[in-house]
């Protein structure tokens, strides 16, 4: 279970808040029924998820905002297992920064904020070890030297404030309740001053907010994309139906007031679900696309475009994988889970032909425009799902020496790697932002013949506690099997 530090001020005033609202007679028979009890401990580490751990007795209790070796105070019952009432942090670790966001406690969006940057890289590093570490040594994290304003795109919803006005937020943690922000630490600073601008003219024409569990309102969300090279500002509102009253002055204004805008989408999704956007879109202005230089590269992005939020980390990371890939021109490299062709066509550069797989229409149309625009010919791209693509090319007797691979969080499903291993690539190069499930599909391709050769973290996502890894496996019976320091 998972609870918060609170201070001794915090914990009085909650005390008398529930003495106010609770009858006496049940509070007395709450006493009776429920001792209570305190302890004094020490913070072991943290959790995948970055909360404290404590024990009480030998049950695990998570504790928000607290570091490893602070003590804590802990007030609680026990019944079947512990419930913390309290928890009072009274050391503080050495590591322990002030967060520079005020809503650092009720955002969630940044869970290590408190802490300072090099023990963030230290704490990502030795969780990569202890889920990778049984494949070979982990090498160090390629961190930021400023950790800060890196995400080039954002997502806000909106409700109303007490007086009636819009504002803009993201949800509470486990709810619908908005938290607003002016400012954010880790976002493009261009997306907080539209967003401002947004809820200013939403409140003018009465534009109201979506209402998640009364299902009232007309803007869900609002999705900004801005080129970390170019500049360019993409905007997207997502409604909950397509009729949207005072959009032709909503946008005239919207652009007036930024300029930098360079264009703005509709997208309607009426669904009851937690998926941001609908499959319906209407540009409202501009082309509904963006363009942005990537490794040297020009992509073009929409709305609903996989391009990594952190470019500055992610160019690190590609060339980082090439490296790995030891491409040298005479290499055939496929690149499953493609996406709009950020990697393909980095890989096409040094090898002899890339072809990209991806199961998204909207994916592969835009990756061959990108081939186009950068004039690349020895990069091809196949709508297709890559583990049947894999199963085909194999009983086809088709040969490719490199397998790039980025899925999703939940990892590669058993089939994929069933076909990546029929397929025999002579070496594998896996980018995985969820080093938990990069682990279960490495068991899977060192049961089939394969050795990981390196591990080598990135720090594509500070102040928070996720982590990329890229791993490469070279086939032990391939003559091209390498070792890597």
């Amino acid at each position: 279970m998972m609870y918060k530090v609170i201070t001794m001020k915090e914990k009085k005033k909650e005390t008398n808040k529930a003495l106010k609202k609770a009858p006496k007679k049940d509070l007395k028979k709450e006493q009776k029924k429920e001792p209570t009890y305190t302890l004094k401990t020490i913070c072991s580490g943290l959790d995948a998820s970055g909360k404290g751990i404590v024990k009480i007795k030998n049950d695990k209790v998570l504790i928000e905002n607290l570091l490893p070796q602070e003590e804590v105070e802990l007030e609680y019952t026990i019944k079947k297992e512990p419930k913390v009432i309290s928890a009072m942090r009274l050391s503080e670790s050495a590591d322990r920064v002030k967060p520079r966001c005020r809503i650092f406690d009720r955002c969630g969006g940044c869970q290590l904020q408190h802490v300072n940057y090099k023990a963030q890289l230290e704490w990502k590093k030795e969780k990569v070890q202890s889920l990778l570490g049984r494949y070979g040594q982990v090498q160090e994290i390629l961190g930021m030297e400023e950790p800060w304003a890196y995400r080039n795109k954002v997502i806000a919803t909106f409700s109303l404030n007490k007086k009636g006005k819009v504002i803009a937020g993201i949800y509470e943690e486990d709810s619908h309740q908005v938290v607003p922000y002016s400012e954010c630490w880790i976002q493009d600073a261009m997306a907080a001053k539209i967003l401002n601008t947004l809820c200013e003219l939403m409140t003018k024409f009465r534009i109201e907010p979506y209402d998640e569990d009364k299902r009232t309102g007309l803007v869900r969300h609002c999705l900004i994309r801005i080129g970390h090279v170019s500049r360019e500002v993409l905007v997207c509102l997502v409604c909950a139906s397509p009729i949207f009253p005072a959009r032709k002055q909503l946008v005239q204004q919207l652009r007036g007031r930024h300029p930098e805008i360079t264009t703005i989408v509709m997208n309607v999704n009426n669904r009851s679900t937690s998926i941001v956007l609908g499959q319906q879109e209407r540009v409202l202005c501009g082309t509904g696309k963006i363009q942005d230089q990537l490794c040297g590269l020009r992509f073009s992005i929409t709305a609903k475009s996989f391009y990594q939020i952190n470019t500055q980390q992610t160019e690190i990371l590609y060339y980082k994988a090439m490296e790995l890939a030891n491409l040298t021109g005479q290499e055939r490299v496929l690149d499953a889970y493609c996406g709009i062709g950020t990697i393909s066509l980095v890989a096409a550069q040094k090898a002899k032909e890339v072809v990209g797989v991806e199961v998204n229409p909207v994916s592969i149309k835009n990756a061959i425009e990108n081939a186009r625009v950068n004039h690349i010919r020895n990069a091809w791209f196949v709508e297709a799902d890559a583990g049947l693509f894999m199963e085909q090319a194999a009983r086809e007797g088709q040969r490719y020496d490199v397998v790039l691979m980025d899925p999703p969080r939940s990892g590669a499903d058993e089939r994929f790697l069933k076909s990546l291993c029929q397929l025999s690539p002579d070496r594998i190069v896996y980018i995985s932002c969820n080093p938990s499930t990069q682990a279960r599909d490495l068991r899977h391709l060192t049961h089939e013949g394969y050795q990981v050769e390196a591990i080598v973290p990135v720090d594509l996502f500070p102040m928070t506690v996720h982590v990329e890894t890229i791993v490469l496996l070279s086939k032990l019976k391939s003559s091209k099997h390498m070792k890597l320091d």
